[in-house]
């Protein structure tokens, strides 16, 4: 893909996305996530824990109690005047990457614009893949081509008390 790592040549962190979808693909509606899967929640903090986490506004400000605790949090905005505590803001996913040229690996976190952006700069997905369909949904994740994608691991996880519906971890890498 031309101009893939325009700006990822110096680059030493991994940049990978993390999501959850349904069947559809869908990852969401009003800012709200679609399904509450106790497990995915333990599964993105074990993954995103003392790394760097970008994402957009709108999927910042859906968090609870603002900037998650023990990762660095980065802001995509266009507003440059928006301040946030324990969150920095860069005005694009570029100007995030170029800032964040540590040894901590880079999850993008959402939502829609900013992982179709990231789509063709991250080395990996990892996807909780949810088989349900959400009622509703409003922001929906790119389709993951089979032709740049190779699926390296899948752990499945049946209906439980606390989780109404199956799912599955899945990580895919670049071919």
């Amino acid at each position: 893909m031309p101009g893939k790592y325009l700006f990822k040549p110096y680059l030493m962190s991994k940049i990978a996305i993390i999501v959850a979808v349904d069947r559809k693909l869908a990852i969401g509606f009003q800012n709200k996530l679609l399904f509450w899967l106790p497990n995915d929640l333990k599964h993105f903090k074990a993954l995103t824990t003392g790394n760097t986490i970008i994402m957009g506004r709108k999927t910042f400000e859906s968090l609870p109690n603002g900037a998650l605790p023990n990762r660095r949090n980065i802001v995509i905005s266009s507003n440059p005047t928006l301040q946030y505590t324990n969150a920095e803001v860069f005005p694009s996913l570029e100007a995030a990457i170029k800032n964040s040229n540590d040894d901590k690996d880079i999850y993008i976190i959402g939502g829609e614009s900013i992982y179709r952006q990231a789509l063709p700069l991250s080395d990996e997905l990892y996807i909780t893949q949810i088989e349900d369909e959400a009622n509703e949904a409003d922001a929906f994740f790119p389709i993951i081509d089979p032709d740049i994608w190779h699926e390296k691991s899948r752990e499945n996880h049946p209906v439980d008390e606390k989780h109404l519906c199956p799912y599955s971890f899945v990580n895919y890498i670049r071919r």
